[in-house]
């Protein structure tokens, strides 16, 4: 039996989608639930992210890419933004699968503004967006990080995600040469 004290799953939501975080360096950052009213602030952050902030992503991140590829169906998107006053800091996403044998599993994927890397920002949000996960009765995350990005797989390890195997000479980089690709997974419930 749910106590009466309890926070309800909307409630819960809301606090989740409307946080405000501190980073390391004492800036405050604003993290919501991504909307359609986001999509030019991400399209805008994406546009100017750094080549050392895409170093193990996969550019370019056109608004067509970024309509096509991660919006298109926005039902199956549990996605949120983090925002500096009106200036987009991260974006972070689940890909909900809604294949019936997939159902409560997604995908997860975040990209910070170079101004905001190593500042506790992906952590923030990557908490953000487990919880919301749980809250959402969604069963299982999983994501895929290039092997030399060694910060975010210790973000990753240290909320709880496990390795769960590697893809030998997956990512093919900008230095031309080929990367494994570790897949790391999360079990929520």
């Amino acid at each position: 039996m749910k106590r009466t004290t309890d926070k309800t799953a909307t409630e819960r939501t809301e606090e989740i989608t409307r946080a405000r975080i501190r980073l390391k360096d004492g800036r405050e950052l604003m993290v919501r639930r991504f909307t359609e009213g986001d999509k030019d602030c991400v399209a805008e952050m994406m546009a100017s992210l750094s080549d050392e902030a895409v170093e193990w992503g996969m550019p370019p991140y056109t608004r067509e890419i970024l309509e096509r590829g991660w919006w298109s169906r926005m039902e199956n998107l549990t996605a949120l933004v983090a925002v500096d006053g009106d200036r987009g800091a991260g974006y972070a996403g689940l890909r909900k699968f809604s294949h019936p044998r997939r159902r409560g599993t997604s995908d997860y994927l975040i990209y910070l503004h170079q101004d905001y890397h190593n500042c506790g920002l992906g952590t923030a949000m990557t908490k953000c967006i487990v919880e919301l996960a749980r809250v959402e009765g969604l069963k299982r995350i999983g994501l895929g990080v290039v092997a030399d990005n060694e910060i975010a797989i210790h973000v990753y390890e240290k909320l709880g995600f496990e390795i769960e195997g590697v893809f030998k000479d997956a990512f093919f980089g900008d230095d031309g040469r080929y990367h494994d690709e570790v897949h790391m997974g999360l079990v929520l419930s």
